[in-house]
């Protein structure tokens, strides 16, 4: 896991970065996400310098993979035995690799938890509907999602297809 400060640069670059984009297709937040995922992917980019790609299936290119970043608000440092999720509509993206942040809802941090191939994702993930509670930590599902927990993810820099 690696932590990022996040500095005014990255602040001004995502907001730019959101202004572009609108709702997105099945967003569960309207389009109010929009800076954290754009943080999110520039946190990721510049981390393992990968070329931005504005698509509806992946974010990036590095060496020919394409990855979506997936990005959640948090409110402390997350832990290993937290999950990723993958909403139900997002496995049709058509991406190599997904590669999961967390970021403070105040803003001042970022966390690339690290990455997956989407085969393994979905080898590994639990499908939750909507509705079911997940009996690890009582979160009732807002929507259907694949959960994967942090420790099963690799460094971003050993991902593979």
């Amino acid at each position: 896991m690696i932590e990022i400060p996040i500095n005014d640069d990255y602040m001004n670059r995502a907001r730019e970065k959101a202004s572009t984009v609108g709702i997105l297709q099945g967003s569960i937040t309207g389009g109010t996400s929009n800076v954290v995922g754009a943080i999110g992917e520039l946190v990721v980019a510049d981390s393992i310098n990968a070329k931005q790609i504005n698509t509806y299936d992946y974010d990036l290119v590095k060496d020919g993979m394409r990855i979506d970043v997936k990005t959640k608000r948090c409110n402390t440092k997350p832990l290993p035995n937290y999950d990723c999720s993958v909403a139900l509509h997002g496995t049709k993206q058509d991406c190599d690799a997904y590669v999961f942040v967390r970021i403070l809802t105040d803003m001042s941090k970022a966390w690339i938890l690290g990455g997956i191939s989407k085969h393994n994702f979905y080898k590994e993930a639990t499908l939750y509907r909507k509705g079911d509670v997940d009996l690890d930590n009582g979160y009732t599902f807002k929507a259907d999602c694949y959960n994967l927990r942090i420790d099963k993810l690799s460094p971003c820099h050993e991902i593979k297809n």
